[in-house]
């Protein structure tokens, strides 16, 4: 028996600061709630960057909420290649010695000396979910994909909290690899 997971695609975006959010869009400004996505308290912002490497910039790229403690950009490794910054496979929050570029906004712009990662794949459980599924905090999983571009995708973190919704997230050249569109489940390996 194997148990499945939902797996999400998420495509390139920022987080922000609060001092971050009031440079790019005005002194005072905050972000503005546009949809909720499907971790608790996480949200799409109306606000949108462009962040800019040695090559050429990338522009509308979507800010998530709610502000974060440190500024962090998240890419494609394509996406990084493409703009010309160094943008190591590190889990969310780990910046430090991570790739740099530059963010602008409408009133201003910050110069990154870290702060670039591609995600790495990873799995949110609840720690419900963790039991049922057999996994800790940290551990390391396969998840396996069916249909015409069927695989199997190593290295994948388990990320444990109760304030996580049971998701696993991809970025989009995974998923393209993958050949995953539309509601996708893969099942996960021990």
């Amino acid at each position: 028996m194997s148990l499945d997971v939902l797996v999400e695609t998420s495509a390139r975006h920022v987080h922000l600061t609060k001092e971050h959010v009031g440079i790019l869009f005005g002194e005072g400004a905050s972000l503005t709630f546009k949809r909720a996505l499907s971790q608790p308290g996480e949200f799409l912002s109306e606000q949108r960057v462009d962040v800019i490497g040695e090559k050429k910039t990338l522009s509308n790229v979507a800010v998530l909420g709610p502000e974060r403690s440190a500024t962090q950009v998240e890419l494609s490794l394509t996406d990084a290649r493409s703009i010309g910054v160094d943008a190591p496979v590190r889990l969310s929050g780990d910046v430090a010695g991570s790739g740099s570029c530059k963010i602008t906004g409408p009133c201003g712009s910050i110069e990154m000396s870290e702060g670039v990662i591609s995600a790495k794949r990873h799995i949110h459980f609840t720690p419900g979910d963790a039991e049922a599924f057999g996994v800790k905090d940290k551990q390391t999983v396969s998840v396996a994909f069916g249909g015409p571009r069927a695989m199997v995708m190593g290295e994948v973190t388990v990320r444990v909290s109760p304030n996580f919704k049971l998701a696993m997230h991809v970025d989009v050249d995974e998923a393209n690899a993958a050949g995953l569109s539309g509601e996708v489940y893969g099942a996960v390996i021990l």
